[in-house]
């Protein structure tokens, strides 16, 4: 087994042999892991595993102390938990492992690779996108919760067994019908795969990142986590206020209105777009995240 010390000595030893003996190779072989130590960094920041790898930096660097001023019984101590080896950062950080090799698998890079056709079909788009616009518009006047996913390249089967399977045309009536208070499916999340309504009352990971404002609720919060493991799209109706929010990549957009709406959802359902496109369109900042 890799040892945790043998590995950090390994990368101290490739960067001293870049500027003892530069050659192409090994430039090469830094700009890749630099690449990935910072794609690592960025997939940490603003999670609870932030915290986390601090206090195995101060782990390392209080075993390095240790040894220097020669305190024996602590240095030993500390020198086994590190011997565990990569194994423990493996078990420590499955969540974000898990995250990282989700979306390096529905890289653009990857689908071109393998092959993996786009989800979305040439089918018109112009009756659902209204017909979910109208039900978002109605549902914020009316303060009526709603949490709609859109599924896109990754797959939400797990996530629809855990919910009622609708498998209907997308329409304002039904939707609204749906998340009515004090029926039975309004408690949850709606998934829409295609071109159709394909489950409702479907129960999705809350988000854990600490940064989230605590006055966001729970219908949020379940939209910022299924956005942050998939590559899907939540659209939200605050109780409170009405307002309309979107949730992608695990980031939160409020107060969209039926235009910008409008252009999300056609882009969503609309095969080979980008959804750079939109955004560059909207031109809108990201209001504060203070309210349910």
């Amino acid at each position: 087994m890799v040892q945790l010390r043998e590995f950090l000595f390994s990368i101290g030893a490739l960067f001293t042999n870049l500027f003892q003996h530069p050659d192409w190779h090994n430039i090469v072989d830094v700009a890749i892991l630099t690449v990935l130590i910072y794609n690592v960094i960025k997939l940490l920041m603003n999670t609870r595993s932030n915290s986390l790898l601090k206090g195995i930096a101060l782990l390392l660097v209080m075993a390095w102390a240790c040894s220097a001023l020669r305190f024996s019984a602590v240095s030993w101590l500390l020198n086994q938990l590190i011997s565990m080896g990569l194994i423990v950062l493996v078990i420590l950080f499955q969540p974000e492992f898990r995250r990282g090799l989700d979306q390096l698998g529905r890289s653009r890079f990857v689908r071109r690779v393998f092959g993996v056709p786009n989800r979305r079909t040439a089918e018109r788009v112009d009756e659902p996108v209204t017909e979910i616009v109208r039900a978002m518009g109605d549902m914020a006047r009316k303060r009526i919760g709603a949490l709609i996913v859109v599924e896109r390249n990754t797959g939400l089967g797990d996530i629809i067994e855990s919910g009622t399977v609708v498998d209907a045309e997308i329409s304002a009536p039904l939707i609204e019908n749906i998340f009515e208070p004090n029926t039975p499916l309004h408690d949850g999340a709606m998934i829409v795969s295609g071109l159709r309504i394909n489950a409702a009352a479907c129960i999705l990971p809350l988000s854990e990142n600490p940064t989230i404002s605590r006055d966001l609720g729970t219908r949020h919060r379940a939209a910022i986590g299924i956005t942050e493991s998939t590559d899907a799209v939540a659209l939200i109706v605050s109780e409170e206020t009405g307002i309309i929010s979107m949730a992608r990549e695990g980031k939160l957009t409020r107060h969209l209105d039926e235009r910008s709406l409008t252009i999300l959802l056609t882009e969503l359902f609309t095969p080979d777009r980008n959804m750079v496109t939109w955004l560059g369109t909207l031109r809108r900042e990201e209001a504060p995240q203070d309210e349910e």
